[in-house]
């Protein structure tokens, strides 16, 4: 009879009699595996920034970045209120994003070829010199054709967003999960630091002195880039140009990927416009602010979430179904605004920005798919380049809608974009190499 499931007795001697006892249950109970724990959503986050070095490059990135959403604020503001004219402030931020469409992608170019640290700093002090020169002129009362200059000479700002792309794309090169993951912790950036830009930038304007908020911003952006070209361990090695390399805007599926991009900057600078426009003429123009925070926030908290997510298997698919999600969300302002509540519209836009972050995130991880690693911040360039495109072509689309219809109807040029964005989308079938996971 076996006897291995019963446990043996325990013996003792006391004298000359032998004692047996019955050994305690608890001597043989069965240890209990602890419960595996579930991994959280954000787990992989946590992950993300497990990775040496990963901290201190996203701390400097996002010094550089918070400066981007406060430069224009500030210049209007502080040329407003100088000269006495918003055309002229409008006129010179104009200029210099027109400079920086077409001194971007040869900077983006430069630091693919040389290194990001090497073109980043000079690149970024170029810039602030700029800022600074723009700050002196309007505080001595230069001419009107030295802002211009001044200005201009900000064209220079690299793209730090792109490069911290880049540095994740290196780490994680063969990580499709991870780099999804830090691709939707990019945009959220990004969003995050165009919302609280422009609210600290017309703080500091106006608690402070008109350039207060140029000053700051200059500051922040030098040191942030210092910080992150600090961290050399992650930074992507350089490539050699090859000869007869095609341009990333040559390459099979680019031009389309880069017209999608175009549409959704038109949604962007069009919904822009028309709140501001709503907004004023509600009779609360100082809430404007304020509302499209709202878009902001649900755009941030939906690219973190969708960040826990799994990537998708076929990113042309993902980018179909964002870009369609996004077409039909923009109808919620539409419709509120036909209620002419401003606080119905501001309802609208927080779910209507849940689908933009998405879209971004998912544009972004195809044009890795489309362009080689050694010009992933050329490629990366040239989109921010057709958001910014597409934003101006939206301000003006949105603008003269609100203006010749009514604030209302002007909720329509975010709709129609999106509905553009969702049909050159559908074009994109067969033109890019999609990753997958």
């Amino acid at each position: 009879m076996p006897v291995h499931d019963t446990p043996s007795p325990l013996l003792a001697v006391s004298g000359d009699v032998l004692i047996a006892a019955d050994r305690p249950d608890y001597a043989y109970a069965p240890r209990r595996t602890p419960p595996r724990r579930r991994p959280g959503r954000f787990s992989p986050y946590r992950r993300l920034f497990a990775t040496p070095g990963a901290r201190a490059f996203t701390a400097g990135n996002l010094l550089v970045r918070l400066p981007m959403g406060m430069f224009s604020v500030s210049a209007v503001m502080m040329i407003a209120g100088s000269r006495g004219s918003y055309a002229l402030a409008g006129a010179v931020v104009a200029t210099g994003l027109a400079v920086t469409a077409v001194v971007a992608p040869w900077t983006a170019r430069l630091v693919d070829r040389h290194g990001q640290a090497r073109v980043a700093v000079p690149a970024t002090a170029v810039a602030v010199l700029g800022s600074l020169a723009l700050l002196l002129c309007v505080r001595h009362g230069a001419p009107d054709w030295t802002l211009f200059a001044a200005y201009a000479a900000t064209a220079t700002t690299p793209n730090t967003g792109g490069m911290s792309r880049a540095r994740w794309a290196h780490l994680f090169r063969d990580d499709p999960a991870a780099r999804h993951t830090a691709n939707s912790f990019e945009q959220a950036a990004d969003e995050l630091c165009f919302m609280l830009g422009p609210v600290a930038a017309a703080f500091l304007c106006t608690a402070l002195f008109p350039e207060a908020g140029t000053l700051t911003g200059a500051v922040l952006m030098m040191t942030g880039v210092l910080v992150f070209a600090a961290q050399r361990a992650t930074e992507p090695p350089t490539t050699p140009r090859t000869p007869g390399a095609r341009s990333p805007v040559r390459l099979p599926g680019m031009p389309a990927l880069l017209a999608v991009f175009l549409a959704t900057g038109a949604v962007f600078g069009s919904m822009e416009v028309v709140t501001l426009a709503f907004a004023d003429g509600a009779g609360h123009g100082a809430m404007a602010g304020p509302v499209l925070a709202l878009q902001a926030a649900g755009s941030c908290a939906a690219g973190l979430l969708y960040g826990s997510a799994r990537p998708a298997r076929h990113a042309h698919r993902r980018l179909l179904v964002c870009v369609a999600a996004m077409t039909a969300l923009m109808f919620l302002p539409l419709v509120a605004a036909s209620t002419g509540s401003l606080a119905a519209v501001a309802g609208a836009l927080l779910p209507a920005g849940a689908a933009t972050a998405p879209t971004m995130v998912t544009g972004m991880t195809l044009l890795q798919g489309v362009v080689p690693a050694a010009r992933l911040n050329e490629g990366m360039t040239l989109a921010v380049t057709a958001l910014l495109g597409g934003i101006a072509a939206g301000s003006a689309a949105g603008g003269w809608l609100a203006e010749h219809v009514t604030p209302a109807a002007g909720y329509g040029a975010p709709v129609a974009s999106a509905a553009v964005a969702l049909l050159l989308c559908a074009a994109l079938t067969g033109t890019t190499k999609a990753p997958t996971s």
